[in-house]
């Protein structure tokens, strides 16, 4: 019997109570997990959020200080000159497209919400540059409000652990809602993303060493071998 034929099979409540004892391990690893980007205000974290598409949040923490010293919140970067927000942003890739949509978020939030950032995910999605993850990174990181960010790790991990079957962000983030408490959904994505980062990799997981492997079928990945792989440090 295959892997994927024994998932087909897993009830709703083992799936559940499968991903709540996953959680509790991700929890003992990543205690503290957030997300990585420096930021003050939920403007801040929105336009930090932004940046980090194709990019590393490294890479956007270098470049955020110099951009938030002068373009603090909404009000200032709704009126600063593109070609100013362009060079301060240019090394975190797709300048161009991010001050645009940074210039176009910032006016918006402007004219729609008086200069704060919305709460609500019909608000924030309706933001220029602002899809469901970067919703739910805000909702969950500045408004403590259930959400579930799906990036290319959530993505992987959650495939391999056979906890969904889709590809797609919006319904990994409904399979994962289904199973799991509202409660649990900011800090579990968070979680995955960095075990995705640290041992789930896309090439080469470190399958052996992983504290979750019992309650992984390994959906995907080839047969591993019997020993345990030598990681030098």
């Amino acid at each position: 019997m295959t892997r994927s034929s024994i998932l087909r099979r897993e009830s709703h409540r083992a799936r559940a109570s499968r991903a709540a004892r996953i959680g509790r391990i991700l929890a003992r690893l990543y205690p503290d997990a957030r997300i990585s980007l420096d930021f003050s205000t939920p403007w801040q974290c929105l336009a930090a959020t932004i940046l980090s598409a194709q990019c590393t949040d490294e890479r956007v923490n270098k470049v955020t200080p110099a951009l938030f010293a002068e373009f603090p919140d909404a009000r200032a970067t709704a009126a600063a000159p593109r070609a100013r927000i362009e060079k301060l942003i240019a090394s975190t890739g797709f300048f161009r497209q991010k001050a645009n949509s940074l210039i176009s978020a910032a006016r918006q939030v402007v004219e729609r919400h008086g200069g704060e950032v919305p709460e609500s995910m019909d608000d924030l999605v309706a933001l220029t540059g602002v899809g469901r993850k970067t919703a739910n990174v805000i909702r969950g990181h500045v408004f403590q409000q259930p959400g579930f960010a799906v990036d290319t790790h959530v993505r992987r991990v959650t495939y391999r652990l056979g906890l969904t079957r889709n590809s797609d962000p919006v319904k990994i983030e409904r399979d994962l809602a289904a199973i799991l408490p509202p409660s649990e959904w900011s800090a579990f994505s968070m979680r995955l993303i960095l075990h995705g980062r640290r041992v789930c990799s896309a090439r080469n997981p470190a399958c052996e060493n992983c504290s979750i492997a019992p309650d992984c079928p390994k959906i995907g990945l080839k047969a591993l071998p019997s020993h345990p792989r030598s990681i030098h440090v």
